[in-house]
């Protein structure tokens, strides 16, 4: 099996920090070109990551017949336009979370993907691909929790800074897509199912007019998940996982350091034992993953379906705090 070649479409702090560079260490993904709205960027960056490609355009790396698949870390708003125009160039994609902005504009990148059967598309929820959560997955299908029947999540950080994307509303902004959305999926892939319905409540920011506080209630036929997240909070990240004999506590549940050991608790019967995980790159594993998918001709890990259905639990979520009721997704 050789190597993809990938694109990355954008010169993003998050992007040539923590992805792009891990991307390049994994074993099946090949960074050949990096592109930017302004040729220097590109440049400067493709000579500091050793990218042999910069393009001062999306459309010119888009057009390079060398460049197999692109990885999308774009503002949210431009996530459904680019991802479309890379797969109507003939590229398989890579796409930050969340997916688009609204479920309908999801809807339409999965209406578009159809028509390129042969393309992958996924979106990027990389902590999926941790083996921290596919052991919280073996610890409740084995039943050493007991019935899974609660989970509880929160994810917050402080950024009050007015030029930040994550305070443009017109860009995608806010707390509930930057980050909220982790806690919509965990839920939905532990649960193993679509909520049934849910109640949310929203804090806006004066100024910016992005949600900065925000919390829900999903209710599933199996359980009940909760979640709070913030922009303006205390950094702080925890997972704890209930069912009827005991509990699982995902210390670092989003973005462990990759060269640190990750752990998990499990509770039970009055003792908690942490499991400990080595150091991994999530980042990596996801790039590989995806790779090989494209290689083999195999599914992607995550379907982009499961992208559609966490954006219609986001809206659902959204609509709850304006009307004060339960929605049903």
């Amino acid at each position: 099996m050789t190597r993809l070649r990938w694109g990355a479409l954008s010169t993003s702090n998050f992007a040539i920090r923590k992805v792009i560079p891990a991307m390049q260490n994994g074993e099946y993904c090949s960074v050949e070109a990096i592109a930017s709205r302004n040729l220097a960027s590109a440049q400067q960056v493709a000579a500091h990551l050793n990218i042999p490609k910069a393009y001062g355009s999306y459309e010119e790396l888009l057009a390079d017949p060398g460049i197999e698949a692109v990885y999308i870390p774009l503002p949210n708003h431009l996530h459904v336009p680019w991802s479309i125009k890379a797969l109507q160039a003939g590229k398989h994609v890579l796409c930050e979370k969340p997916i688009a902005l609204s479920a309908p504009q999801a809807r339409q990148l999965l209406e578009e993907a159809k028509k390129h059967p042969k393309l992958k598309i996924m979106e990027a929820f990389m902590y999926r691909h941790h083996p921290q959560w596919k052991k919280a997955k073996e610890i409740i299908k084995e039943g050493k929790i007991g019935e899974l029947g609660m989970i509880t999540s929160f994810f917050s950080y402080y950024n009050a800074n007015p030029d930040n994307i994550r305070n443009q509303t017109d860009m995608g902004g806010g707390g509930l897509l930057d980050i909220g959305c982790y806690s919509i999926s965990l839920s939905r892939f532990i649960f193993n199912e679509e909520p049934e319905r849910v109640f949310g409540s929203i804090e806006s920011d004066p100024q910016f007019k992005i949600d900065r506080l925000t919390s829900g209630i999903l209710e599933f036929r199996s359980g009940v998940a909760t979640f709070t997240c913030s922009t303006q909070l205390a950094p702080f990240q925890r997972v704890q996982i209930f069912g009827s004999q005991g509990r699982i506590e995902i210390e670092v549940p989003f973005n462990p350091e990759p060269k640190q050991p990750a752990f998990v608790g499990l509770e039970k019967n009055g003792k908690y034992e942490r499991i400990s995980f080595p150091p991994c790159d999530q980042y990596t594993i996801q790039g590989d993953l995806f790779s090989q998918a494209v290689l083999a001709d195999l599914e992607v890990p995550t379907p982009l379906e499961d992208a559609l259905a966490n954006m219609q639990v986001i809206d659902a979520v959204r609509s709850s705090a304006q009307s004060g009721a339960w929605v049903e997704p």
